[in-house]
C-alpha cells in the first residue's frame, strides 16, 4: 500500500468481508481482532472490551493475557466510553489513571464502539513504541469501525 488512506480503505474491506454473513457478534470481534492483529505494525495487544454495567470486560482480542474487568472511571478505555471521543495517547505513563495491563504498552488508541444511542463498548489497541498512532491512524480506525459497527 502506498499510503495509510489506502491501507485502511484495504483493511476496511477486508473487515467488511469477514463480517458479512455471520450473525454472531462474538465471532465476527474475535476475527476482526485477529485481522487487526495481523495487518497493524508496531503493535502488541488489540482486542475488544464489552460494556457490562459500570465496567467494561474482556472480549476478542490478541495478544498477551489482560485486565479482564476495567472499571469505568479509570483509565484510557474508560475514558472513551464517558467522553465517547477516540482516545489516542502518545504516552500511557502520563494519562492520570491509566491502567497498566501490560507493562510493555507505551502508547495506545481507543475506540468506543456505539449503536447511536449508547456506547457498548472499545475497540483498544496498544503499542510498545511511545507516540505510535497519529491522525492518519485515528481517521482511518475511525472510518475502518463506521463500515464494520453496522454488521456488529
Amino acid at each position: 500500500m502506498s499510503t495509510k488512506s489506502d491501507f485502511y480503505k484495504s483493511l476496511t474491506a477486508q473487515a467488511v468481508a469477514l463480517c458479512e454473513g455471520e450473525p454472531n457478534r462474538l465471532a465476527k470481534l474475535a476475527n476482526l481482532s485477529a485481522l487487526l492483529n495481523l495487518a497493524l505494525d508496531d503493535i502488541n495487544w488489540v482486542g475488544f472490551y464489552l460494556r457490562e454495567q459500570d465496567s467494561l470486560v474482556l472480549g476478542p482480542f490478541q495478544g498477551k493475557p489482560a485486565c479482564m474487568r476495567l472499571p469505568l472511571g479509570k483509565g484510557v478505555c474508560s475514558a472513551a466510553v464517558t467522553t465517547g471521543d477516540i482516545q489516542r495517547v502518545a504516552n500511557v505513563h502520563e494519562f492520570s489513571g491509566h491502567i497498566a495491563c501490560d507493562g510493555a504498552s507505551n502508547s495506545e488508541i481507543v475506540l468506543p464502539l456505539s449503536d447511536g444511542e449508547q456506547i457498548w463498548g472499545v475497540l483498544d489497541i496498544d503499542s510498545p513504541s511511545f507516540d505510535r498512532f497519529d491522525e492518519q491512524d485515528e481517521a482511518g480506525l475511525r472510518l475502518w469501525l463506521a463500515a464494520v459497527i453496522p454488521l456488529l
